[in-house]
């Protein structure tokens, strides 16, 4: 059995805590031993946000450590890397290219990076980005950054298109579902990130 480690990361209010349930709900259906665990900053006030999520045949702890996640899941371009010493060789950074400031850029003190996808390359990072935010506004709601990130997640595991959306079935309002199946298969089919 296959087993894999998953950090999310974003900044409070994106909708990470949303994300590590269904991938928890995905993996737990698939007959994975699933753990999670959620660390939050200044949530409240968009501080980071932190989740992990590991599955396998059996997991003892729900941290990943430095060099162990296959995969990191950014809802903001700076927040992927921040935790890219998380990545292991050979992951991967699925992002979305929206950018929000942090405080230090804010008051003036520093400026945000312009240079972060040619930091990935330079890095032998695979990162694939795009534009999360417009392609939930085209969904329906601009709030399903979180289910595009993870409809573009998909495309990366073997698994049956259908298990995404039973698991989304389980984990979303019903009044909610249409926009989000919408959000999922808009990540999960659109092309990456062309050049500029």
């Amino acid at each position: 059995m296959k087993s894999g480690n998953i950090i999310i990361v974003g900044v409070g209010g994106q909708g990470s805590l949303l994300a590590s349930r269904f991938l928890g709900e995905l993996f737990v259906s698939l007959g994975y031993d699933v753990k999670l665990s959620e660390v939050h900053g200044m949530s409240q006030r968009g501080g980071s946000v932190i989740t992990y999520v590991r599955f396998g045949q059996q997991v003892a702890s729900p941290l990943i450590d430095f060099g162990e996640a296959d995969y990191i899941l950014s809802f903001e371009l700076l927040e992927a890397a921040r935790y890219l010493p998380y990545l292991r060789k050979g992951g991967r950074i699925i992002a979305n290219t929206q950018q929000i400031d942090p405080m230090p850029v804010i008051t003036g003190k520093q400026s945000y990076p312009q240079d972060l996808k040619e930091q990935f390359e330079s890095l032998g990072v695979e990162a694939d980005l795009l534009d999360c935010l417009s392609l939930a506004g085209l969904a329906g709601s601009v709030k399903a950054v979180n289910i595009v990130l993870l409809g573009r997640l998909s495309r990366y595991f073997d698994y049956p298109e259908e298990i995404w959306y039973q698991a989304l079935e389980r984990v979303v309002p019903p009044k909610f579902l249409e926009i989000n199946r919408k959000a999922f298969a808009l990540g999960r089919e659109k092309a990456p990130l062309e050049e500029k």
